[in-house]
């Protein structure tokens, strides 16, 4: 850790918060699949392709937090029964109503952005690679956010 300049405490409380994270976006992740596969109706064509965009940017910011993990000197979680332990962002099975999904993706949205900030805060003073990773989904979340409101009709 001489480059990251981080103490074994620090490492590991940091690193905890992080596969708190990990196990909310792989849920999280799941969920948007399954959105994607199931969405009938007439808003069919246009959330299949958000909801596809969701997947693949969430599975990017999966890697990048399990390889955050790891440079920190600490194991990413990766068993679904782990994440499913871990999450508080809850599986959501056969759900094809374009509203159902899109309020779904609100709320995990909210509690990933919510997580995000205690990590900011966490590591604010300790550890600037995982605080910019954490303001950089922040700032992307936040306009996610607005839009999918937008397609409700709701204010953010």
């Amino acid at each position: 850790m001489a480059v990251i300049r981080l103490k074994k405490k620090e490492s590991k409380l940091i690193s905890k918060a992080l596969n708190n994270l990990l196990a909310n976006y792989q849920v999280f992740y799941m969920n948007a699949r399954g959105y994607h596969w199931n969405i009938k109706g007439d808003k069919f064509f246009e959330l299949h392709l958000k909801f596809e965009e969701l997947y693949d940017d969430l599975q990017i910011k999966i890697d990048e937090i399990a390889e955050r993990i790891l440079t920190l000197g600490r194991s990413p979680l990766h068993t679904f029964e782990d994440y499913l332990k871990q999450a508080k962002i809850h599986s959501t099975p056969n759900v094809e109503d374009s509203v159902t999904s899109v309020k779904n993706v609100l709320k995990s949205l909210e509690l990933l952005i919510k997580i995000q900030r205690e990590i900011l805060s966490l590591t604010e003073e300790l550890d600037e690679g995982t605080n910019a990773l954490m303001s950089d989904y922040i700032r992307e979340q936040e306009k996610l956010y607005w839009m999918y409101s937008a397609f409700l009709n709701h204010k953010p």
